[in-house]
C-alpha cells in the first residue's frame, strides 16, 4: 500500500500546478504562469491517495517567480475538508532546483488540498452575491462583462440616494491570488447587511455604498496570480482602460464616473511583508494637505482599533507629483479627490500578532473587514 502512487490535480477552479513527476508520496511540482504574461506565484492542488501517508511535495522553479522574497518565512496552506485551512510545515531552498519550495505534511483524508491562501472560489462569489442581493435595501447590477463573459458583480446599499450620501466603494481581487481580499469583502457585505449591527445601521445612514467583491473573475477561475484573461495587470489600467485589454476596470471606473467617490478602498495580498499595511495616494498631482490629513486620520483610527494594522512597515511613499495614475488608489484619489487607499493583507503570518496553525488567514480579514468599517464610521464622525 504503500508504494501506491499519489496523484496530483488542479483541473477545477483556481486549480494551478504542473506535475513534473510523481514517485510514491513524493512528488516533484512547478506552478503554471498566467496566460500571455510572465507572473506566476499562485497555486492551487488536490492531492489525493494519501490518507496517513507522509506527503513531501517539491514546487521548483520558484527563483523566477513574481515574488521571490515572498517564499522566505512562508508556509504552505493546507486543508482535508476544503473549509478550515491550516499551515504546514514548509522550507524554501532558493539554490535547489532554481529554488524550490518543500512541503511535507501527513493528512488523515484521502485527499487534502493545498494552495498559496485558502481558495475563494468563483462558487462562492456567487453564492455571496446571491445572498446579499436578497437582503433588504440592497441592489445588485453588472457593470460589466470580462474578457471571459463573467459578470462584474456590484452590490449598492444605504443612503437616500441624496446628495449628502458619502459615496464609498470597496473593490477587491483586481489580482486574482490575492483571495484574502475577498474573505475581507464577505466580512465587510455580513456586516454591513446585519440589521442587528450598530455600527453597520448608522454607515447604511450616512453612506451608499458600491461594493465589487471580485475585479478579475476570469484570472480568479484560471488560477493566475496578477493577470485577467489577456495576461493584463488591472491594476495598471486605471489611467486608460480598453475594452479589448481591460473591460473590467472600463466598466468599473465608469460606474465610479456615475456616483463619484468620496472614499475608497481596494483590498489586496501583498507576498513579502508579513504585515497588514496602507497604500496611500501620496504623490498625485492634486495633492493637497486636506486630502492627505483625511488619510492619515482614518489610518490612525483603524491602527487604534485593531493589534492586526500597524503603519511601520508598507511600500516607499511616491515623491510629490510622481504617483502612478494608472493603478487604482492613485487615480481614484485623482480623479475625485477621493480618500483613496489599498489595503494589502499578508499570505505569510502577521509577524505582529502570529498564529503558528493558520497564519493570516480568512477568518482573520473578515475580522478585519469588520474594523475596517468601524474605523469609517468614526472618521466620518
Amino acid at each position: 500500500m504503500t508504494s501506491q502512487q499519489i496523484s496530483v490535480d488542479a483541473g477545477f477552479d483556481s486549480g494551478n500546478i504542473e506535475v513534473l513527476g510523481i514517485d510514491g508520496a513524493s512528488a516533484r511540482l512547478a506552478i503554471r504562469r498566467d496566460a500571455s504574461s510572465e507572473f506566476f506565484q499562485w497555486f492551487h492542488f488536490r492531492v489525493s491517495g494519501c490518507a496517513g501517508r507522509a506527503l513531501e511535495l517539491k514546487i521548483t522553479g520558484l527563483a523566477s517567480a513574481a515574488y521571490p522574497d515572498g517564499w522566505v518565512g512562508y508556509s504552505a496552506c493546507v486543508s482535508e475538508d476544503r473549509d478550515t485551512w491550516y499551515r504546514a510545515d514548509t522550507r524554501y531552498d532558493a539554490p535547489l532546483d532554481g529554488g524550490t519550495m518543500t512541503i511535507r505534511y501527513t493528512p488523515e483524508a484521502a485527499t487534502c488540498s493545498f494552495a498559496y491562501f485558502a481558495p475563494y472560489s468563483m462558487e462562492r462569489h456567487h453564492d455571496l452575491v446571491a445572498e446579499v442581493a436578497a437582503c433588504d435595501g440592497v441592489t445588485h447590477r453588472v457593470l460589466g462583462t470580462s474578457l471571459d463573459g463573467q459578470p462584474i458583480d456590484c452590490l449598492s446599499l444605504g443612503g437616500t440616494g441624496g446628495e449628502s450620501d458619502k459615496q464609498v466603494w470597496l473593490i477587491a481581487r483586481q489580482h486574482p491570488g490575492e483571495s484574502m481580499a475577498e474573505w475581507w469583502m464577505e466580512g465587510a457585505l455580513e456586516m454591513l447587511t446585519d440589521p442587528a449591527d450598530p455600527h453597520a445601521r448608522k454607515l447604511r445612514q450616512l453612506c451608499r455604498f458600491h461594493v465589487v467583491p471580485n475585479c478579475n473573475p476570469d484570472g480568479s477561475r484560471r488560477g493566475h496570480l496578477r493577470t485577467n484573461a489577456a495576461g493584463v495587470n488591472l491594476n495598471r489600467e486605471w489611467h486608460e482602460p480598453s475594452a479589448e485589454r481591460s473591460p473590467e476596470v472600463v466598466a468599473i471606473r465608469g460606474a465610479m464616473d456615475e456616483t463619484g467617490v468620496h472614499f475608497a478602498m481596494d483590498v489586496h495580498g501583498d507576498e513579502a511583508i508579513p504585515a497588514v499595511f496602507f497604500a496611500g495616494f501620496e504623490g498625485i498631482p492634486g495633492w493637497t494637505e486636506a486630502q492627505g490629513e483625511a488619510y492619515r486620520r482614518y489610518r490612525a483610527i483603524l491602527e487604534r482599533r485593531t493589534p492586526d494594522f500597524q503603519t511601520r512597515r508598507g511600500y516607499p511613499v511616491a515623491r510629490p507629483g510622481r504617483a502612478n495614475l494608472s493603478m487604482a488608489t492613485n487615480q481614484i484619489a485623482e480623479r475625485f479627490g477621493a480618500v483613496a487607499m489599498t489595503l494589502e493583507m499578508p499570505f505569510k503570518d502577521n509577524d505582529d500578532l502570529p498564529d503558528p496553525a493558520q497564519g493570516w488567514s480568512p477568518e482573520r480579514s473578515k475580522l478585519l473587514a469588520r474594523e475596517c468599517l468601524a474605523s469609517l464610521l468614526e472618521w466620518l464622525a
